[in-house]
């Protein structure tokens, strides 16, 4: 098991394919997908792919930006999204910083979820996640 990486930059790309699939597929709007977000800083890049290729579903798909890993998990509600978190918790025998959110509740576009992402980052992790400036509509 192993998610797809694909590149920051094409993360906006990435989200409004999600929500697209999830207007077509998912008529209930529950929680088509979540977010997962992980601070990974200060951990070695060989180890994080190794918790990535144990962890990671090969639907889930992995943006990052230095430190700062997003997972995209389709038909997944924050209860699976908690347990993924828990499993990187274990893996790294520490717990990690992480917030997740999810689509729709949380946000209907992709701009809106980056806006709530960043905004709830900072105000309950005190990562402020500048890496999502261009993506949301923050000042």
């Amino acid at each position: 098991m192993a998610g797809i990486h694909f590149s920051f930059d094409n993360f906006k790309e990435l989200m409004q394919l999600n929500i697209g699939i999830s207007d077509r597929l998912d008529q209930n709007r529950a929680e088509s997908f979540t977010i997962l977000y992980c601070d990974f800083s200060g951990i070695p890049t060989e180890i994080v792919d190794a918790s990535l290729k144990q962890i990671l579903r090969t639907s889930d798909s992995i943006v990052n930006s230095e430190g700062d890993y997003f997972f995209v998990l389709p038909y997944t509600d924050k209860y699976g999204a908690e347990i993924v978190k828990k499993m990187f918790d274990e893996f790294f025998a520490k717990h990690l910083k992480a917030f997740l959110l999810s689509y729709p509740a949380d946000g209907e576009t992709a701009e809106e979820l980056f806006s709530t992402m960043q905004d709830s980052t900072g105000l309950f992790l005190k990562n402020e996640l500048h890496c999502l400036d261009k993506f949301s509509n923050h000042l």
